[in-house]
């Protein structure tokens, strides 16, 4: 049987107590995967033609007690910083990988975007039905697209707009048991096919 890029002893560091070992296991076992999906994916979005991508490592380097429940890889148009800006995210919870455009609370568009995406909610919606939206990065689950339809999405642009503290996070979820039988090039193929997916709704994030 193929050994599958992500294993359980990846997602088994979310589950390791206290903040110096977590990261220690982090650091010698997600990192180093992170560091290549980093450099593969960031080639494949700047091959897009809409501006050049870096990667950006999470390294939970401000946390003093508590031990990250999630990890991630994020991709923006600044080599420094990504936060502020529209940006894609692979990571992992403990219970599932994730593969996600991401407008967080720092954004200082975010009703800009928000009223862009109000008048393209069709678009969202039409989404492969694997597709799920969140209103906050910090929580683990996530509603289909399809189910919450256009009124569920709706009711996360509102908040989006008027919440200081709300986000918008819309892509695919893949539970561990799925994602570690995923081979290398299953997975790429897979982060590809959603980064193709979500392609357009950045597109119309950014007002291009």
């Amino acid at each position: 049987m193929t050994q599958g890029y992500w294993t359980n002893d990846d997602f088994n560091v979310f589950s390791i107590e206290g903040l110096e070992h977590r990261m220690n296991g982090l650091q010698t076992k997600i990192q180093p995967k992170f560091e290549v999906v980093g450099e593969q994916i960031s080639t494949y979005l700047s091959s897009r033609g809409t501006s050049e991508f870096f990667p950006h490592v999470a390294k939970h380097a401000r946390r003093t007690v508590n031990p990250p429940n999630d990890s991630w890889v994020a991709f923006a148009p600044a080599k420094r910083g990504y936060k502020a800006l529209p940006h894609f995210q692979i990571g992992l919870w403990g219970t599932h990988l994730f593969i996600i455009l991401a407008v967080i609370y720092e954004n200082p568009d975010k009703k800009g975007i928000a009223e862009r995406l109000s008048h393209n909610v069709n678009q969202l919606i039409s989404l492969p039905e694997d597709f799920v939206v969140s209103g906050d990065h910090m929580k683990p689950d996530a509603y289909n697209v399809r189910e919450i339809g256009a009124d569920g999405v709706e009711s996360l642009l509102k908040r989006l707009e008027s919440v200081k503290k709300a986000e918008f996070i819309i892509g695919r979820h893949l539970s561990r048991d799925k994602a570690t039988e995923l081979a290398e090039k299953e997975f790429f193929d897979f982060a590809e096919n959603t980064i193709d997916q979500l392609s357009p709704i950045y597109d119309i994030i950014i007002g291009k």
